[in-house]
């Protein structure tokens, strides 16, 4: 048995696929989500669990549980990512988290490693920027920096007084609103195309904005700031009906510019980053040295051959579209090279989704985690290939759904398999979305029984629906289209069991992974 640490191990599909072989031990795993972890102690009752992965120590760990021949998992990566206001700190514990992964393998030096997920790897948009405290490490991995620009303020909100101010953390700290007032600016702000939702908003958390707007007024606000006083009395004056919803939002788009523009350079400077310069040519830009994701990996693991490649779950046996990013590295001693795995089905005989859940379908379903007691399973069932690896127990556990409110009952009645929300009638869609045109086709989805289904996410938050019956597809339903058997019991809170699910890797795909990387170590050591 080839002994395995899970790290970033969630609810556990990636470990089950390789415990699944018969051929590898999960001998320890991190896990940080308390739901997840829960899940994943009650699946894996055997293995060391931990939580969090940046405060181990793999040094010890090795010496506790012997040599490690392998090391898998999904580091978090998103590289440096400005996407909006409360993402401050995804920089630092992201990238964090990928450069634990790659010290996890430098300690434990295992035999082979297996990433996923982290597509990040092949693309240039996302990258790692360098930090204070690791610029000899990267110089001495000879690791190529080069100079990248983050945009922080439009040219149309320049100011020289912000572009001095910046360069001061002090300066930054003293102008800066906290999350919370800046997000209760931002829930207006972000309603700017619907006039109804933004007017709700403000009636809805009419004292805060109150409030706020107070406080602001009672600062000191001139030259560049001016706005902040600007966009406080135009909240007032809502209130005072002396204007409307849409000039609110008008006089409140400059501020919500500068605090993110704000935002962006703490997060430059709460992450240490060497800024080159600040480049006020048209708005303001931080130019600061970036490396590829993909070089900082292959240089720092250097005695490893690598490969790496989208797998589709589909070609792997589940029923499913699901592609993940998987990247391989083994011991140059080893194997001088390593190829991907490679699926067997194809379209003609793709498993679909009626191959994974008609056996259920009127099973009853409960609404409560409380109520979880487990159903006996019906004896008398279409058996297909998934049903001999899923139904692996007498009883079924997790299939909990969501309670439907009318209007949603209205969509689901509605809709026929392989239609999503775009399919319903127009008044149908009202009261629902910001703009509807752009709501993604896996919302309010029913599924077909005749195909694969689409990439399996949180299913509650997409309003998946069952092929034949008019409620939500429950957590076991979407347990099953990832290949989780029914012995495998997900804990926690509800949404929590449907994050769980889509979070996973499904362990049919996993198992594949996991017998292709065997097939190489076992050459070496029957060699």
């Amino acid at each position: 048995m080839y002994k395995v640490v899970d790290l970033f191990a969630g609810a556990g599909g990636l470990s089950l696929g390789f415990k699944q072989t018969g051929k590898f031990e999960i001998v320890a795993a991190f896990e940080i989500n308390p739901n997840a972890q829960k899940t994943y102690k009650y699946n894996h009752n055997k293995t060391k669990v931990d939580s969090d992965v940046c405060k181990a120590d793999f040094k010890k760990l090795k010496k506790e549980l012997g040599q490690i021949d392998v090391v898998i998992g999904g580091p978090p990566c998103q590289g440096f990512s400005m996407a909006n206001r409360q993402r401050n700190h995804v920089i630092s514990q992201n990238n964090m988290l990928v450069k634990k992964y790659v010290k996890a393998v430098l300690e434990l030096n295992p035999k082979a490693f297996v990433m996923e997920n982290v597509q990040m790897l092949k693309s240039d948009v996302h990258k790692f920027y360098l930090r204070k405290d690791e610029a000899e490490e990267i110089e001495k991995n000879h690791i190529v920096t080069k100079p990248s620009e983050i945009p922080l303020l439009d040219d149309k909100y320049y100011s020289d007084e912000i572009a001095y101010d910046i360069q001061n953390w002090d300066n930054v700290k003293d102008r800066l609103w906290s999350d919370e007032d800046y997000k209760l600016l931002n829930y207006i702000y972000r309603q700017h195309n619907n006039s109804k939702k933004c007017r709700e908003t403000l009636y809805r958390y009419q004292k805060k904005y109150i409030s706020l707007a107070e406080r602001i007024l009672k600062t000191e606000n001139s030259g560049a700031y001016k706005c902040f006083n600007a966009a406080a009395k135009a909240i007032r004056g809502f209130f005072d009906g002396k204007i409307k919803e849409n000039e609110v939002v008008k006089k409140i788009e400059e501020t919500i510019m500068i605090q993110r523009c704000l935002s962006r350079i703490k997060e430059i400077y709460d992450n240490e980053l060497l800024i080159d310069k600040f480049d006020c040519e048209n708005g303001i830009k931080a130019v600061i040295q970036s490396y590829s994701v993909l070089e900082y990996i292959t240089k720092m693991l250097g005695k490893y051959t690598f490969n790496n490649g989208v797998l589709s779950a589909v070609e792997f046996g589940a029923p499913q579209k699901r592609n993940r990013f998987v990247f391989i590295g083994i011991d140059k001693r080893i194997a001088s090279k390593i190829e991907m795995p490679k699926g067997t089905f194809t379209e003609k005989n793709y498993r679909t989704v009626q191959d994974a859940i008609k056996d259920i379908e009127n099973v009853q379903t409960v609404f409560e985690v409380s109520d979880d007691n487990g159903s006996k399973l019906p004896q008398r069932y279409k058996k297909t290939a998934l049903t001999e690896i899923l139904r692996d127990s007498d009883m079924l556990f997790n299939h909990i759904i969501t309670q439907t409110r009318p209007v949603a009952k209205a969509r689901f009645e509605a809709l026929r398999q392989g239609e999503n929300f775009h399919s319903l009638d127009p008044s149908l869609k009202e009261n629902t979305y910001t703009d509807v045109s752009r709501t993604q086709n896996t919302i309010y989805q029913r599924l077909s029984y005749d195909k694969p289904s689409g990439t399996v996410l949180n299913v509650r938050k997409s309003m998946w629906i069952h092929p034949t019956q008019n409620r939500a597809v429950s957590i076991r339903e979407a347990a099953r289209l990832q290949t989780f058997p029914d012995s495998f019991i997900f804990c926690g809170t509800k949404d929590s069991q449907y994050q769980q699910v889509g979070d996973a890797v499904p362990p049919l795909l996993a198992k594949a992974i996991a017998e292709h990387l065997a097939a190489y170590l076992d050459k070496k050591k029957n060699g």
